[in-house]
């Protein structure tokens, strides 16, 4: 049997930040394996048409997080990218607006903005009516029943599930309330006001797609990454895990990136094994045209329950030199493209895509992840740690862990 000290499963963001941080630090007993063959995760690139497509959906790096960034440049340098001021819109009334939708109602005709405005003035958060528990109901506690209707209940219908009071509401509390002083003032001068989304800067390669950074970093580490290796099981209580192909390897401590239900568990309870059956997640598919789209924007929400897409990423205005567009769509909506003009387009199906936030999800995963690193194994990342985090939040808690390890 193999051994190593540190195992880490997947090599996307978080795995191979991990792995290249503990090389930093002066560790060279770890390894990374990688079932595909080519690094990179969900933020995996692919040529299209002659150009790089994101198979993994939008992804960009955040200009937030600067050590994040700098930790990028080592690899792909500075100047290889562009940066953007996000322009991220809203398809919807037959026109696009920009995101946020409250804050930039003003770019409505004046009756829609007078029926949102009303709304908004008598959403429960601003009413003082109790926070509901209901999914449903919270977001028109929180948003208003006409933004609720024509945006954000439709859109999260086809994001996430139809059956949205499956989901909780915790994650929800990061979002501010709207307010209806500063969106009858954005309204009077026709300007934003409020909080800018995330992404508002991002950084996205001059020549290459977002996957670039990360073969570039595995690259650099190239005796302690394996790929085309798939994981099959995870012996917790001896911290071996066993490979399709029947290859073990045995670890002072494993850190998984990958998702808990996508190998066996054993050497653990009953109550664990059904804690990982309860985590709930979405598969998405990523499907090209070969067309450009008619708007300036980086990406586009669209709520809009007759089109099967939830997102448009208009690759045309942030790769250079590119055309055509990629929408998203979730697995059980990609059938209305079976007999479409659609049906020959490039696609590709991300099975695990988003982690759904479920109502008894923070138990069910607080659960596992502690009873995890009991037995040391660590759960990092989207779907180590089932949180729907960016490519920068990974990497930041990657670079994290790693200093944790070496100083324990």
């Amino acid at each position: 049997m193999e051994k190593v000290k540190y195992l880490i499963l997947g090599g996307g963001p978080s795995g191979l930040t991990l792995g290249r941080k503990l090389l930093d630090l002066g560790e060279r007993d770890f390894l990374v394996i990688e079932k595909e063959d080519t690094v990179g995760g969900l933020c995996r690139s692919e040529t299209v048409d002659g150009k790089p497509l994101d198979i993994g959906g939008g992804h960009f790096l955040d200009v937030r997080r600067p050590a994040v960034c700098e930790f990028v440049f080592r690899f792909l340098e500075e100047k290889e990218w562009n940066s953007f001021d996000r322009d991220s819109r809203i398809s919807i009334h037959g026109m696009e607006i920009n995101h946020p939708f409250e804050a930039n109602i003003w770019q409505l005709p004046e009756e829609y903005q007078d029926k949102y405005l009303e709304s908004i003035k008598n959403a429960g958060c601003n009413t003082g009516a109790e926070k509901p528990v209901l999914f449903t109901e919270w977001i028109r506690w929180k948003l208003g029943d006409e933004i609720a209707d024509n945006y954000m209940l439709p859109y999260n219908g086809k994001m996430f599930s139809d059956t949205l009071d499956e989901l909780g509401t915790y994650w929800l509390e990061k979002l501010p309330n709207v307010s209806y002083e500063d969106t009858l003032r954005s309204c009077q001068e026709h300007r934003m006001f409020g909080t800018q989304p995330g992404h508002a800067q991002f950084y996205y390669p001059k020549e290459y797609g977002y996957g670039e950074a990360f073969i570039r970093i595995a690259d650099s580490m190239k005796e302690n990454v394996v790929t085309g290796l798939s994981v099959a099981e995870v012996d917790l209580e001896n911290r071996v895990i066993t490979c399709d192909d029947g290859r073990k390897i045995q670890a002072d401590k494993i850190i998984t990136t990958i998702p808990w239900d996508s190998f066996e568990v054993v050497g653990v309870s009953d109550e664990f094994k059904n804690a990982v059956s309860a985590l709930k997640h979405s598969a998405v598919e990523i499907r090209y045209v070969d067309e450009d789209p008619q708007t300036p924007a980086h990406w586009v929400y669209v709520p809009d329950e007759k089109k099967p897409y939830h997102r448009i990423l208009c690759r045309c205005n942030f790769c250079p030199d590119s055309k055509g567009y990629w929408v998203e769509t979730v697995k059980k909506r990609t059938a209305a493209y079976a007999d479409s003009e659609w049906a020959g387009n490039y696609a590709y199906m991300n099975e695990y895509a988003y982690p759904l936030n479920t109502i008894d999800k923070p138990q069910k995963i607080s659960f596992i992840l502690e009873e995890a690193k009991s037995k040391g194994v660590i759960g990092l990342g989207r779907w180590g740690e089932h949180e729907h985090y960016n490519s920068d939040v990974v990497m930041e808690r990657a670079m994290k862990l790693a200093d944790e390890l070496i100083r324990a």
